[in-house]
């Protein structure tokens, strides 16, 4: 039996449609009990300020529906996009689906359990990751491989199928940030070509993880 390398054994458990779900379960739940602690203490929502106004209108009208309809499109139509064009779009499905539309659907009912605190946040996140993971992996199973756009493997946190393009800029973008992110992202962006994946999320993963450590 032929013995497989580290980073064999590693890229086979990546590409596992299992792994997918608990990535998307993990993002899902940090996300959700992100908007916990912004309904909680003011702070914490992973979304740019003008959508987590919506959520903040409705938190003191009443009304979640602006919040609630745009956030929660943006979820279904990039549930439905993602299997399709290969890319699963983080900031659309998961920080303003998840981390707003959801939120605002369940204050819209009165459903305060999964705020009640941080760990009932947690969980209920995970939950809803794990739909959305399952759903994805779904859609993908039963689409034909004609009828696909731009590849059948799903990638995370690109954006959408231009952000492919886009790996010099956000290398550029990171060494003028900062010298550990620019290493980050230029060591990040080999590694993916190296391995035949898009530059993109190499070029974001390797600025994210160096500039944690060194920032």
């Amino acid at each position: 039996m032929e013995k497989r390398t580290f980073s064999e054994k590693f890229d086979a458990f990546m590409m596992k449609d299992s792994t997918f779900i608990l990535l998307v379960m993990g993002a899902a739940a940090s996300i959700f009990a992100g908007t916990y602690l912004f309904i909680k203490f003011g702070t914490g929502a992973f979304n740019e300020i003008s959508i987590v106004a919506m959520l903040t209108d409705g938190m003191s009208s009443g009304d979640y529906a602006a919040a609630a309809g745009f956030a929660a499109g943006f979820l279904i139509a990039r549930i439905l996009e993602g299997p399709l064009v290969g890319l699963m779009d983080i900031g659309g499905s998961l920080m303003t689906g998840v981390g707003i539309g959801i939120p605002a659907v369940f204050l819209s009912m009165g459903w305060k359990f999964p705020f009640s605190n941080f760990f009932a946040a947690l969980i209920v996140g995970a939950v809803i990751g794990i739909v959305i993971g399952v759903v994805l992996i779904i859609i993908r199973k039963v689409v034909p491989e004609g009828m696909t756009v731009g590849g059948t493997s799903i990638m995370m946190g690109a954006g959408n199928a231009v952000g492919r393009y886009l790996a010099p800029l956000i290398v550029v973008a990171a060494t003028q940030y900062n010298v550990f992110a620019g290493i980050g992202a230029i060591v990040g962006a080999a590694i993916f070509y190296k391995w035949g994946k898009e530059m993109t999320g190499g070029a974001i993963l390797g600025a994210m993880i160096l500039g944690a450590i060194f920032l």
